[in-house]
C-alpha cells in the first residue's frame, strides 16, 4: 500500500500541467503580405489555445467566416477598432476576415491541430483579392 501511494505521489509530481497557449495577431494596414493584412497571416495552434487580434491601426476587426470553420466551432465577430480574443475549440482550419477589408484581401488562416492545408477550401464566391490572399497563405503554409 505504501509503495502504491509513493508511486501515485511521484506520478502526480512528474505530470506537467498543460496550459493553453496565447497567440497575438496584429491587424495592419500594410505588412509583408501587402495592404490590409493580418500578421501573421497563417497561424498553427492547438485546440484550447486563444488568439487575440490587436487593431494596431484603426478601422479593422476580426471575424470568423462562418462557412470556413469546423462544424460546431466557436464563432466570433469583433467590433471595429477593438481587440478580440478567440478561443479555438475544434480541430481544423479557420478562415478569418476583416469585414470592412475583405474585398481588399484582408484574410488569414488558423490551423488547429494537425491537418493538410490543401484540404482548406476557398469558396468561389469570395472577392477576388480574398481568394488570391487565401491561395498565397495556403502556398506559404505548404512550403513551411
Amino acid at each position: 500500500m505504501l509503495k502504491q501511494l509513493i508511486t501515485l505521489i511521484l506520478l502526480t509530481l512528474t505530470i506537467a500541467p498543460t496550459h493553453a497557449a496565447e497567440h497575438t495577431v496584429k491587424m495592419l494596414n500594410q505588412s509583408e503580405w501587402g495592404y490590409m493584412s493580418f500578421e501573421p497571416s497563417f497561424l498553427k495552434v492547438k485546440v484550447g489555445d486563444s488568439v487575440t487580434f490587436e487593431p494596431t491601426t484603426p478601422g479593422h476587426n476580426a471575424v470568423t467566416i462562418n462557412y470556413m470553420i469546423p462544424t460546431d466551432a466557436n464563432r466570433y465577430r469583433g467590433e471595429i477598432g477593438q481587440p478580440i480574443t478567440m478561443t479555438i475549440n475544434k480541430e481544423g482550419f479557420y478562415g478569418i476576415e476583416c469585414a470592412p477589408h475583405l474585398t481588399m484581401g484582408m484574410v488569414m488562416i488558423i490551423q488547429a491541430g494537425e491537418g493538410d492545408i490543401t484540404q482548406f477550401k476557398i469558396p468561389k464566391t469570395l472577392p477576388k483579392q480574398a481568394k488570391r490572399r487565401f491561395n498565397d497563405i495556403k502556398e506559404y503554409a505548404q512550403n513551411r
